[in-house]
């Protein structure tokens, strides 16, 4: 019996991957949060990670639903490479303006950790400050987008900004700072304004926008819970994205983080690519 499988009209394929390479002076262990997200388990096909040389992956979910390997990985060097294909909506992120904000009091349970502050967001430190910006603006929607304008008018994008340890309160002190940078201080302020903010990381290809000079990376973006459901914003782009692809979620980069590695481990090679590909109109499967 020979199964036939119709492409959904009006969805997209997008092929993304990456291929990472560590050189490791002394054996270590690492955690890789490298799979799409469990959310997305659905529209993914041939999802396979592989690292070279060959080695036991331990893979295990994690406090925040993230899907993580680890791996015990001896000295030299380490390649770590996925290929998938993705089925996607081709719809771009939801926009809701009349998405109302919550009073702490009727937030679930769940959310209220993301209210929070964590290690790279001060929330106590941008308290004041996010209420001399925000205060004025419209609860809800209208208030998580003011807070989006603010952080994408006025703080510059750029590589040579990005180190480790820099906070949401650098960001704003500096006005400087890479994709997660501005992710980190709009949550700080989406935070400090009672709103539940958490951080997203993943894909995000240049699609139907113009494309980037700058060679493809992983993107981070960040979620609100607004009503009773969390919506994606995004203030280093600060416009709806079409092919958003999530690989994981967290209260900020550190739980995020796409690998951590336990002992010193230099990164030499970087490539990830997201990409539309064309429809393919029919599959086969079967006899």
């Amino acid at each position: 019996m020979r199964a036939l499988h119709l492409i959904v009209e009006g969805s997209m394929l997008i092929r993304a991957g990456y291929e990472l390479q560590f050189v490791t002076p002394s054996p270590l262990v690492m955690l890789l949060l490298l799979y799409t997200h469990p959310s997305r388990a659905d529209s993914v096909e041939r999802e396979q990670l592989s690292v070279s040389p060959d080695m036991p992956m331990d893979v295990f979910y994690d406090a925040y639903g993230n899907r993580c390997a680890r791996i015990a990985a001896p000295a030299g060097t380490i390649s770590i490479r996925n290929d998938c294909l993705v089925r996607d909506s081709g719809n771009p992120d939801p926009i809701n303006p009349h998405a109302s904000q919550c009073e702490v009091e009727d937030l679930p349970a769940g959310v209220l950790h993301y209210l929070l502050s964590s290690r790279y967001c001060e929330v106590d430190r941008l308290s004041d400050i996010a209420w001399q910006l925000f205060s004025q603006t419209p609860k809800g929607w209208a208030r998580v987008q003011a807070i989006c304008d603010w952080v994408y008018s006025n703080v510059q994008f750029g590589y040579q900004h990005a180190r480790v340890t820099k906070t949401a309160f650098d960001v704003y002190n500096e006005r400087a700072g890479v994709c997660r940078d501005f992710t980190h201080l709009a949550m700080t302020f989406c935070r400090a304004m009672n709103i539940p903010a958490r951080y997203a990381t993943g894909y995000l290809g240049d699609i139907c926008v113009p494309p980037s000079p700058t060679p493809m990376d992983f993107s981070a973006w960040f979620e609100v819970f607004l009503e009773d459901r969390w919506y994606t914003f995004d203030a280093r782009h600060n416009q709806p994205r079409i092919g958003r692809i999530l690989m994981a979620r967290g209260r900020d980069a550190v739980d995020a983080a796409l690998t951590t590695s336990f002992g010193e481990a230099t990164l030499t090679g970087f490539e990830v690519w997201t990409d539309e590909v064309p429809e393919r109109t029919l599959i086969s499967t079967g006899n």
